[in-house]
């Protein structure tokens, strides 16, 4: 079975308070997922909205042990590029950035590589405000669950 998950994560100033949010759809049903944060980052959003959504997909796959194939869309460069190019290259250079400082969100970049080791995932940027009805609803939610 394949899934789909929409991703995205707000945040008003930055830092400040955030919201993240996650539809996953299956098979013709959709979950919707979210939740906020009083002082973070929209960066930590973004990245806690793709952990919460693959942390869901773990916990059901108790019952519906196919739940491998993932398509991903984030709105977020930074996620997609993070995952797919230079997580890598930040863990063999001992979390640095080719710059040499700290990469940060360190503890969201470990939390979501454990959870895609195990997965198929297709990661998908999709522009913002693009009038794709699912990213849409999802930027509606981060911003909804954000705590103001």
């Amino acid at each position: 079975m394949k899934i789909k998950i929409y991703t995205d994560g707000a945040c008003v100033g930055n830092p400040g308070p955030g919201g993240w949010a996650a539809i996953i759809l299956t098979e013709g049903n959709k979950k919707e997922i979210f939740g906020g944060k009083k002082l973070t980052t929209n960066n930590r959003m973004e990245l806690t909205a793709a952990i919460k959504a693959l942390e869901y997909c773990v916990e059901k796959e108790g019952k519906q042990p196919s739940l491998k194939q993932i398509e991903i869309y984030t709105d977020s460069t930074y996620v997609k590029e993070g995952i797919t190019v230079w997580i890598n290259t930040w863990e063999k250079n001992n979390w640095k950035t080719a710059d040499k400082k700290n990469v940060k969100n360190v503890d969201l970049w470990k939390k979501l590589k454990e959870l895609v080791k195990s997965k198929q995932i297709e990661w998908n940027w999709i522009k913002s405000h693009s009038k794709n009805p699912m990213n849409d609803l999802v930027d509606e939610l981060a911003k909804k669950a954000t705590p103001i």
